[in-house]
């Protein structure tokens, strides 16, 4: 066999096993029905615990995308921001996407946040603790002039959670494979806070009561199977 006969068999081996890839990662069954699409409005309450929506915030939520490309992307977007009795405020921001296969996917807070103008300080992955569970998230400290914005976030893909690019694309990924086109949400939180380790330590707070004060048949909607009991 020649040199040139070679190559070309190699190559249409190499074409072949990248079209049956192509096939195989094409999702076609979406995972969530459309009587279980959430409706972020009614999940998510206005006062719990100790905390209760802020009416008449002057702190913005920080929103790192245009109208337009929110539309696009996203079925549902919620923001709020909650105060409690010590004056404490932590905006909420989630996104919720009913196609996570494609371009369509979630976009993560430190890709979007420079977009605004806001400079990433630092990003690391850490844990929230909920009753019995570990919630993956991503911790990121931002800063916009005087304004420095402690950040906490996580994606749910499907029934998983992801933390940064890598992980999402994983699930994806898997996903793909097993023929599943997954729904997804962007769950945030922040506060305007100079001090990040006093910020994060009420957002866990804020973080694990919410939760608490949601039925454990809706859990799933942010956390996935994780689920608190």
């Amino acid at each position: 066999m020649t040199p040139f006969a070679r190559r070309a068999i190699i190559l249409a081996v190499l074409m072949l096993c990248a079209s049956v890839l192509s096939i195989a990662l094409t999702p076609a069954q979406r995972i969530i029905a459309e009587a279980e699409r959430p409706d972020l409005e009614t999940l998510i309450p206005r006062q719990f615990d100790d905390w209760y929506m802020d009416e008449r915030s002057s702190h913005t939520v920080i929103n790192p995308q245009t109208q337009t490309s929110l539309n696009a992307i996203y079925s549902q977007v919620l923001s709020r921001t909650y105060i409690n009795h010590d004056g404490r405020r932590i905006m909420l921001s989630l996104a919720y996407g009913e196609d996570q296969s494609g371009e369509s996917r979630i976009h993560r807070p430190e890709v979007c946040y420079p977009s605004q103008g806001f400079q990433i300080a630092r990003k690391w992955k850490d844990s929230v603790s909920a009753d019995s569970i570990a919630i993956p998230v991503m911790r990121i400290t931002t800063r916009l002039g005087n304004r420095y914005e402690p950040v906490t976030y996580w994606i749910r893909v499907g029934n998983s959670i992801a933390r940064g690019g890598i992980e999402q694309t994983f699930i994806r990924a898997g996903q793909g494979l097993a023929g599943n086109i997954p729904d997804g949400i962007l769950f945030r939180v922040s506060e305007i806070n100079q001090d990040a380790e006093d910020s994060f330590a009420i957002q866990d707070q804020f973080i694990r009561s919410l939760l608490s004060s949601i039925p454990p048949s809706d859990q799933k909607i942010l956390i996935g199977s994780l689920g608190l009991k």
